[in-house]
């Protein structure tokens, strides 16, 4: 069979749901036996998303390879139950990049370079060669944006150019867009939508489909004036409106029959799909009712999709245990510059430290590891959390007057957690931390080795400069933070107090490979042990 090719715009504004849109249709033609790949690209000139501020493009997904990637990645990864690498996401920069290297060896010699056809080139053999390289039947490319922004717009002529190459046999375009309810009224209003896919014509693209998102289900008055304007037949624009869960968005477009158009027009052998487990999911997500309170500590915390993908473990594990995890968005700046007390660890009944670099806001999340150590509750710290656990813990348990991370305070006397051997050297901050996947050989008897089955040898993702110091590594297992996981090379990966209700601290992102039908253990084991604490 030919390689397909799904292609996802979105329209309005930004943020409209493409990148769920696009997982769930990856997810429904996997249910029907075939191969899914799923590609973002993304208009920034950034190389990658690694050097960017959470607050500005929310957070960063590592890939099993190592990739800094776009967050829908991760969503991709979830409802594909896959593992992509960082080719899956295209960015302006990479293609620019690329473009002007081989300028310079003299590739184009005596050629005016231009965006068409050399940049648009580009960006069609990017996506044509991993399709080829991935062998999956149907690749699914997501145009990150909105249509109408100056920085898409090779993007979208890469994309036209590929219709008439490839043919409507083989490409199918899906355009989202908002159709908002006026709060006066109570009218859906259909005339962004339509505007939208006028501009998408203008650009030289006729949506093949059109998924509208909207607070409420789509009206029959709304969808017929929808695909009068955009040449449709009323068949082929889907509601897409609110749900309970966005685990509950694929269930939704196969209901109204999006996969069977999409079948249909590249001519695709017609399947049923097998959904049950996924259903499965969604109902025990949505019947999880035993409520525990979980502090979410963190410097990021006024933009949520900073930590997109430990909410979404968070859940994954609700559903596997039937806690539903009641959030509480604390910000550590506001704990250290005295604008917040320390009461809320007493009205929750966990706590989970999250990452992110940097002094600001770190001694505000010191305050609160130590507040949940005394109280007995449970804590899981990822990443900086963890590192930030072992400070607290080497200042208050182990006497070490100022001891911190030289990330915090280069001239600590006690520097428990340390610079990477190698990182000394480093000048370029893009691509340079420790990246991906990397083998942890967990330690008998440890509730992590409890938590993961049994299991000796795990791989998990990791994003960092800074380990927990080899040198302290003694005195603070014998007072009882014991080291429950060990890279290869002798890092510190898992560190767990004895006696304590469940207080983990995680050098890896193990959120990023959680899964709906494969919590991560350690999700698992936060809400297990914050219920018996509630």
């Amino acid at each position: 069979m030919t390689g397909k090719y799904i292609f996802v715009t979105g329209g309005v504004l930004s943020s409209v749901g493409k990148g769920i849109v696009t997982s769930s249709i990856g997810l429904l033609f996997k249910s029907r036996g075939y191969s899914v790949g799923a590609v973002k690209i993304d208009p920034y000139i950034n190389v990658d998303a690694g050097t960017m501020n959470p607050f500005a493009h929310g957070e960063v997904f590592v890939t099993e390879d190592g990739g800094e990637t776009d967050l829908d990645i991760g969503h991709y990864e979830r409802f594909l139950n896959t593992n992509l690498s960082r080719k899956h996401n295209i960015t302006t920069g990479q293609i620019y990049l690329s473009v002007i290297e081989k300028e310079r060896r003299g590739d184009y010699l005596g050629q005016t370079v231009q965006v068409i056809p050399h940049i648009t080139d580009e960006i069609k053999g990017r996506i044509k060669s991993l399709l080829q390289d991935t062998g999956v039947d149907i690749l699914i490319v997501e145009i990150g944006g909105t249509v109408g922004d100056i920085e898409g717009l090779p993007f979208l002529e890469a994309i036209r150019q590929m219709r008439m190459e490839e043919g409507p046999a083989n490409t199918f375009f899906v355009h989202v867009a908002l159709a908002p309810i006026l709060s006066a009224t109570g009218e859906q209003k259909t005339k962004p939508v339509q505007h939208s896919v006028q501009e998408l014509r203008r650009i030289g693209i006729q949506p093949d489909a059109i998924v509208v998102r909207t607070s409420r289900p789509l009206e029959d008055e709304a969808r017929r004036k929808i695909a009068l304007y955009s040449s449709l037949p009323p068949s082929r624009v889907y509601s897409d409106h609110d749900v309970d869960t966005i685990y509950r968005v694929p269930l939704l477009l196969e209901e109204q029959g999006l996969p069977d158009e999409i079948t249909g027009q590249l001519g695709l052998e017609r399947r049923e799909p097998d959904l049950s487990s996924w259903e499965d999911f969604v109902n025990r997500l949505a019947r999880a009712s035993k409520p525990a309170r979980i502090a979410m500590v963190g410097k990021y915390t006024k933009l949520h999709d900073s930590y997109i993908s430990i909410v979404e473990a968070l859940r994954h594990a609700s559903a596997y245990t039937g806690v539903r995890p009641v959030l509480e968005w604390v910000e550590s700046t506001e704990i250290e510059e005295g604008r917040r007390d320390l009461s809320f660890t007493e009205k929750t009944d966990a706590a989970i430290i999250l990452p992110g670099f940097g002094k600001r806001g770190a001694e505000g999340k010191i305050a609160a590891i130590r507040a949940y150590r005394e109280q007995g509750k449970p804590l899981l710290g990822i990443c900086f959390g963890m590192q930030l656990a072992v400070v607290e813990y080497a200042r208050n348990v182990l006497g070490l007057e100022k001891a911190n991370s030289t990330e915090i305070d280069p001239n600590t006397p006690h520097p428990v957690v340390d610079l990477l051997p190698g990182q000394e050297k480093v000048d370029r901050l893009g691509g340079t931390m420790r990246l991906g996947a990397s083998p942890i050989r967990l330690v008998p008897g440890t509730r992590a080795y409890k938590l993961y089955g049994g299991r000796e040898l795990i791989f998990e993702r990791h994003r960092h400069r800074y380990e927990v110091n080899p040198k302290y590594v003694d005195k603070l297992e014998s007072s009882g933070l014991k080291v429950s996981g060990w890279s290869p090379e002798g890092l510190v990966e898992i560190v767990e107090l004895e006696g304590h209700s469940f207080f983990i601290g995680t050098q890896p992102h193990t959120e990023y490979k959680s899964r709906p039908l494969q919590p991560a253990p350690l999700f698992v084991g936060l809400l297990q042990a914050a219920l018996s604490k509630g």
